[in-house]
């Protein structure tokens, strides 16, 4: 027995202890692999695109060639951009905005999200319903500035932070997340040591979240760094104006003066407007480029453990 036991390796089995791949197996692994790299080439192209028309002269961009490196480099639209002085104000209101708004999004989306993933909460399944209600059905956006004017927090920094602070979809998500990672028996083990239900959430449910804290801050500080729409019609004031809404005017201010301009000034300033967009996408994006590798680590496994269970 000792002898066929010492020979079962070598009988059907290689020495390296890895099985052998069929060849079916290995014309699909090249032909998904293949498959894989087409797709990032897609995806990334477009953006390596961008970066390299924001530095690329404009009459060649607008030929409608194939940039694979810089050509004839022209930085004529960062120029106008870091020129303009209100993007600096911008840049500082944006980032007062996030922060803001992104403490504010976390301190009501991770307590709401804990407390209606508890089965002990009396009236959970109305709440989970009233929450889920309203992101198939809203007042809108007249009724929702009537509401920001009334309370007197219009053209203020609450204006931008309080409509964001809570997102349904976010707070689905930590509390399928807190369903799934906190069970009750942790809770009832904690009950009888003396913990109460502060000391528990505190202490116990928030260090063992980190993950989901890291990716719910992803996610809205993206949005609020991206959002326009709301200082559009909530800040009255130019000086409280986030950087996208001065992006934004700085392009339709130079696209109107192309229009209202003759001879080769036309042609001129059209080539700038071409390239401001560019150059401000990737200024506009430049910092959420930066912060993103920090917190990808926690990216697909938050949203993973915090995904719906059905």
């Amino acid at each position: 027995m000792k002898k066929e036991r010492a020979s079962g390796r070598n009988i059907g089995f290689p020495k390296s202890g890895k099985i052998k791949k069929m060849w079916g197996d290995r014309i699909f692994d090249v032909i998904n692999a293949v498959l894989m790299i087409f797709i990032c080439l897609v995806i990334a192209y477009p953006l390596y695109y961008v970066l390299l028309a924001s530095f690329t002269d404009p009459t060649i961009v607008n030929s409608g060639k194939i940039l694979l490196y810089p050509e004839n480099i022209f930085l004529g639209g960062y120029k106008k951009i870091f020129q303009y002085r209100p993007i600096w104000t911008g840049y500082a209101n944006t980032l007062i905005y996030t922060l803001g708004g992104t403490a504010a999004a976390i301190v009501a989306t991770i307590p709401c999200a804990f407390a209606l993933s508890r089965k002990a909460l009396w009236g959970r399944r109305v709440l989970n319903f009233l929450f889920t209600f309203t992101m198939f059905f809203s007042g809108g956006i007249i009724p929702l500035y009537l509401i920001i004017n009334a309370v007197g927090i219009y053209d203020t920094i609450w204006a931008m932070v309080l409509p964001t602070a809570v997102s349904v979809y976010n707070l689905i998500v930590c509390r399928s997340f807190f369903d799934s990672n906190i069970p009750d028996e942790l809770y009832d083990a904690s009950k009888i040591d003396g913990c109460n239900d502060f000391d528990f959430f505190f202490r116990i449910a928030v260090p063992l979240s980190s993950t989901i804290i890291a990716v719910m801050i992803l996610f809205y500080a993206t949005s609020i760094w991206n959002s326009f729409m709301n200082a559009l019609m909530f800040m009255g004031t130019q000086d409280k104006m986030p950087l996208q809404v001065i992006l934004r005017n700085l392009v339709l201010s130079n696209q109107t003066s192309a229009l209202t301009s003759s001879g080769t000034e036309v042609a001129q300033r059209m080539k700038m407007a071409e390239q401001l967009k560019y150059s401000i996408i990737v200024v506009s994006a430049l910092p959420l480029l930066i912060a993103y590798p920090f917190v990808q680590k926690y990216f697909a496994k938050g949203v993973l453990m915090g995904a719906v269970k059905g």
